[in-house]
């Protein structure tokens, strides 16, 4: 009896596709203080295709022994049948692993256990406390989890359809592609940061992230599937365009994918990436790839090492000091895209633009916002931020 892929159609958030891990490999080198991984996923059998600059949908579990830690502070034996986040009975061991959030603890969690008596609780449940309870929530070596609630109130008793009702699903988790179909035919890369801390003299981890470097081998499979965001990051039509990405870190992995297909399937638009991370020795990811492209004159590449001088270098300074050329750039036409942290990186990178364009285009910074909004509108100026 033969099989067929099953249309790419049948796969999606509800409906994954069983993958299969096919490479794990450390981006780092010798003195890094970082862990990059490329992570390689295979696509065969499932008939779904993407385009440059989509993202991929992983359908992660939570650490094992986060959940046995769990079952063992709240009295359990992790036999007892809970709802599963699809509503049907599983263990309850089984559902901390696979069903629920567990690596950080919310409000409603915090009323509860007030409500059942832990006063010391109460006073981060005034309107005014709201800033510390988000501290004491998510705060950066301050953040309390289930488990170190459970532990140092060891009298808070659940039942366990009590305790589950009080968590919150495990989503999925969405990451840029960092590959081409046209390059890597029948794979889809990840570029990710894999995410371990202490707090309290306990580790704590990134769920997908370590997930992906720790706990998904080769011989199982994971759920994923793939999310389109053509129509707000994408390659330029002509392949004539000349294209400006800045993506430090992690943010370079869209990239990538964009300039081995561009190289790929021969488009003749100049290419230049801005990237970025801590030391050009240990943190210089997919270097040989990178170089090769730049020897052989299809890649302009521009990096800054924050910590290879005494002042940190970051990419909107280079932005900056390369205003000129960028800005030569921005008037033949180029597509400026921006991969990475919304919250500091993207907001610089935009001052950045913005302060090259009124300088090199001789404009004043109400023309030169006016320009960038122009940018915006014809869809040249795209960001993919998080």
């Amino acid at each position: 009896m033969s099989t067929t892929a099953a249309p790419a159609a049948t796969y999606s958030m509800k409906n994954p596709f069983p993958a299969q891990h096919v490479a794990n490999v450390q981006l780092n080198g010798p003195g890094s203080k970082k862990e990059t991984r490329h992570h390689a996923i295979s696509l065969d059998g499932s008939g779904l295709s993407y385009m440059p600059g989509d993202a991929l949908g992983l359908v992660a579990s939570n650490c094992p022994a986060l959940a046995d830690g769990l079952v063992k502070a709240l009295g359990f034996t992790g036999d007892e049948t809970v709802p599963g986040k699809d509503g049907q009975p599983k263990p309850i061991a089984q559902a901390l692993i696979h069903d629920y959030v567990t690596n950080f603890a919310d409000k409603k969690f915090i009323e509860a256990c007030v409500a059942k008596g832990v006063s010391e609780l109460a006073p981060l449940l005034v309107p005014e406390a709201a800033d510390k309870l988000k501290t004491y929530l998510t705060g950066r070596g301050e953040a309390h989890d289930y488990l170190d609630i459970l532990t140092e109130f060891p009298q808070l008793k659940f039942a366990p359809d009590e305790f589950a009702k009080l968590l919150r699903r495990l989503p999925p988790r969405l990451y840029s592609i960092a590959s081409a179909l046209s390059a890597h035919p029948g794979e889809v890369h990840l570029t990710v940061a894999t995410v371990r801390y202490d707090i309290r003299g306990r580790t704590r981890k990134g769920v997908a992230s370590t997930f992906l470097a720790d706990r998904w081998s080769e011989d199982t499979t994971a759920g994923i599937y793939l999310q389109s965001q053509q129509k707000h990051f994408f390659l330029p039509p002509d392949p004539n365009t000349p294209i400006i990405m800045c993506g430090p870190g992690t943010g370079i992995a869209p990239f990538r994918g964009f300039v081995a297909d561009r190289i790929v399937t021969g488009a003749p638009g100049k290419n230049w990436l801005f990237f970025g991370e801590q030391k050009s020795s240990g943190d210089f990811f997919y270097r040989d790839e990178f170089e090769k492209f730049i020897a052989g004159g299809k890649l302009k590449m521009t990096c800054a090492w924050s910590q290879d001088q005494a002042e940190k270098v970051y990419v909107q300074h280079k932005i900056v000091e390369h205003g000129a050329e960028v800005w030569k750039w921005l008037e033949e036409g180029a597509d400026f895209f921006v991969c990475g942290d919304k919250t500091r990186m993207a907001a610089d990178v935009d001052k950045a633009l913005h302060e090259v364009v009124a300088k090199h285009g001789g404009k004043t910074p109400e023309q030169a916002a006016e320009y960038m909004e122009g940018l915006k509108k014809a869809k040249r100026y795209k960001r993919d931020v998080y």
